[in-house]
């Protein structure tokens, strides 16, 4: 038997288990639960496990395995907001005070980090792989003649590069 016909088989019902299981959606979601039977099914079929086994053993197996996994990796798993409110008991400060304390080059670590994140989505959801390439250059303070250069394309291309990298950060900006 191959794996894929044994999986689609039984998909829609693992799908139905994760959704069920997914009880904590603030630290798994149904798609990384799904996922993981999905590798212990593999890990299984690989070593000859399933062989002669009901549909219904199988599935069984997976809804124990999965309540482990979230038992084990829960702990692990927690998510931190950076609006929610956490008291250093060490030094008696909250997060957000700290973070307004000590300015960085004039800008707070709230508004530092804040850019960081945005800088961050921006580079991994808008830009193209030349584009990112560019823009790691700009950063390290190259020219528009030397990007060119490092990249095989006339300086007027990295401008208008940059034209268009500019117009997607807008867009996100635009967004707050």
């Amino acid at each position: 038997m191959v794996f894929e016909a044994f999986l689609r088989r039984l998909s829609a019902t693992i799908r139905r288990i994760a959704y069920k299981l997914n009880r904590y959606p603030a630290y798994f979601n149904d798609e990384d639960l799904y996922q993981e039977a999905i590798i212990h099914l593999w890990q299984d079929f690989n070593l000859g496990k399933l062989m002669g086994k009901t549909d219904s053993y199988i599935l069984q197996g997976c809804y124990f395995h999965l309540k482990n996994y979230i038992r084990k990796h829960r702990e692990k798993a927690v998510r931190v907001s950076l609006d929610e409110m956490i008291f250093d008991e060490k030094n008696g400060f909250t997060r957000e005070e700290v973070l307004l304390i000590e300015p960085r080059n004039g800008v707070s670590h709230y508004d530092f980090y804040n850019n960081r994140l945005l800088a961050d989505t921006i580079r991994n959801n808008g830009l193209t792989t030349r584009e990112k390439l560019i823009l790691s250059f700009c950063s390290d303070g190259l020219t528009m003649r030397e990007i060119g250069k490092q990249i095989g394309v006339s300086h007027v291309s990295v401008v208008k590069s940059l034209k268009i990298i500019r117009a997607k950060c807008q867009k996100y900006l635009d967004k707050e």
